[in-house]
């Protein structure tokens, strides 16, 4: 076990030419930097954020919900069969004509009664408007209290107006308690989405969101370990600036505010826009490709974060080129509404609604990624 330890904290791979870890185990008194034992603190965190959440929904987030008749309920449920039932639970959800012509007769049913049963027992397994509202009004909640808090540390950085103080003195950088808690917070609110799944309605994005959430995490923590958190509160801030308006988005959906919803998204869609396509390619990926260049030089570890920060952006012109074309059919369609958006940080789908045309009735669905998370 310790020469796997040895092996994974190799200071050839982690830190710069002529750095090892003895020299930031013994700081100056005063003096405290990043080490991995702080991120320790993140799980217990998480398990107080999750129970914060649990009673913001509960009695805040409800609350409102009712105020603005938001039902509680999933609509019409389909009628108790145990022959349907097993068919559903065991077979298929979504039968095809053969299953259905089956049924039909063993039932003695018309084939649309069977095909309006299966359609209300899915929707029993979806979430509810409501609980979609709770769940959405806590992140938006965090989502804004985190930027917040970030834009408020960070107008008193030094790093935020030059980035180039992300690298004077590296790695030897004091982590200060405001950059310690942002960190930590941010951290710990993604293991609390990972714990959250366990207990949330399960969804068919399950898998994927799990993985982005320990990805998430572990980005979080790779930047940690290195101390690379100067930069990585800078990502962290670009990264939050367009979720809360997501969310804000999706809740006046919810509470069937159209209008505010469209320009919600719209102001979401521009912010998204410059803050993925403009400010983090000119002025984060800059700092960690060609200022940490000429500051500190290359080493394994600062491949491997860099390398990872040029996937994201990746990501990010492949989801603004989706939300582009979502924004532009809306809008040839006349109507930029209708969002019924079902969004698990990762995979977000806006779904526009039923519109009536001469021809008779049309359904558009438009399905796109968002990163949440990092983004």
């Amino acid at each position: 076990m310790a020469s796997l330890s040895a092996w994974f904290w190799n200071e050839r791979f982690w830190l710069p030419h002529n750095v090892t870890w003895a020299d930031l185990e013994d700081p100056a008194p005063g003096v405290e930097y990043p080490k991995v034992g702080h991120l320790f603190t993140a799980l217990p965190l998480a398990l107080g954020i999750f129970a914060v959440r649990l009673v913001f929904e509960r009695f805040i987030a409800s609350a409102c919900a009712r105020s603005l008749h938001i039902q509680t309920g999933v609509g019409r449920r389909a009628q108790p069969n145990a022959v349907l039932e097993k068919v559903f639970t065991s077979i298929t959800k979504n039968p095809d004509s053969r299953h259905l012509d089956g049924l039909s007769k063993q039932l003695d049913w018309e084939v649309r009664k069977v095909q309006r049963w299966f359609r209300h027992r899915r929707n029993q397994d979806k979430p509810s408007t409501h609980t979609k509202f709770c769940e959405s009004m806590w992140r938006f909640t965090f989502y804004l209290c985190i930027f917040t808090y970030g834009i408020r540390f960070l107008w008193q950085s030094p790093w935020l107006w030059d980035t180039r103080h992300c690298w004077y003195g590296y790695p030897y950088q004091v982590i200060t308690p405001g950059l310690y808690h942002y960190y930590v917070i941010e951290l710990a609110f993604y293991w609390s989405l990972m714990f959250s799944q366990f207990t949330d309605i399960k969804r068919k994005d399950f898998l994927i969101m799990f993985i982005h959430h320990l990805a998430t995490v572990g980005l979080i923590s790779f930047s940690y370990a290195n101390n690379m958190v100067r930069v990585g509160t800078l990502v962290l801030c670009v990264h939050d600036a367009s979720d809360f308006l997501l969310e804000a988005a999706k809740l006046a959906n919810y509470a069937k505010y159209q209008r505010l919803c469209d320009f919600l998204f719209i102001v979401f869609s521009v912010v998204f826009f410059i803050t993925r396509l403009v400010i983090y390619p000119v002025w984060i990926l800059n700092s960690t490709m060609f200022e940490s260049w000429a500051i500190v030089g290359p080493y394994p570890s600062w491949w491997v974060f860099n390398v990872l920060l040029l996937v994201l952006q990746v990501l990010h012109i492949i989801w603004s080129y989706l939300i582009a074309r979502i924004a532009v059919k809306a809008v040839l369609r006349g109507k930029v509404g209708h969002w019924v958006i079902a969004e698990n940080k990762f995979i977000t789908c806006l779904h526009f609604g039923h519109k009536r045309f001469e021809g008779g009735l049309r359904n558009y669905k438009v399905y796109c990624s968002l990163f949440p998370d990092i983004s």
